[in-house]
């Protein structure tokens, strides 16, 4: 049977991935009470299934998938969730934030009984037919996701510390920029 996965948030990349996680017999969970009308069509259109905070919280496995600037909010609202529950996730930060950030996320995180693991997505959103994008994970859980392997997307795991991931997400942004201001 597969793991609880809750998707926070159903933005195009993590509706899409939701999508890929429901094609291989996953219930994604996700929140949508405030959400826009665009938003909640968005995780209809995925197969997602809005949920309370308190069900977010009791999945086995969180996706982070917001703008950089929400990054740590979200992770204080997880950990004030997951302290009041005996069941503790493991978070999947996938966030474009940078190496300070993640550990900052990795204290408010760890402070909860819940795991981390540090994730980089590379790529554009999944979408039918193909194998991406990539997930490059580190952190002492990454291996606790291994399963996410097994449900469709591209799992990477390097070898290293919360930070490696965020890291070479940070190098591949830096290069991608520099490549494209150079082209323009």
């Amino acid at each position: 049977m597969p793991p609880s996965i809750a998707v926070v948030a159903p933005g195009a990349m993590g509706s899409a991935i939701a999508t890929r996680l429901v094609e291989h017999g996953c219930k994604v969970l996700t929140l949508l009470k405030g959400r826009s009308a665009a938003t909640q069509a968005r995780a209809a259109a995925a197969g997602m299934t809005g949920a309370s905070e308190a069900e977010i919280a009791n999945a086995d496995i969180i996706l982070s998938i917001v703008p950089p600037g929400e990054a740590v909010a979200l992770a204080e609202q997880l950990a004030t969730l997951i302290n009041r529950n005996a069941k503790k996730p493991v978070v999947v930060d996938c966030n474009a934030v940078n190496v300070e950030t993640i550990r900052t996320i990795e204290d408010i995180v760890l402070s909860s009984g819940a795991r981390l693991v540090d994730a980089a997505i590379i790529g554009l959103p999944p979408k039918p037919g193909t194998k991406g994008p990539a997930f490059y994970v580190s952190g002492d859980a990454a291996g606790d996701i291994a399963v996410l392997g097994q449900l469709g997307l591209d799992l990477r795991l390097i070898e290293g510390p919360i930070g490696a991931a965020s890291a070479l997400k940070m190098s591949y942004a830096g290069i991608n920029k520099g490549l494209t201001g150079l082209g323009a």
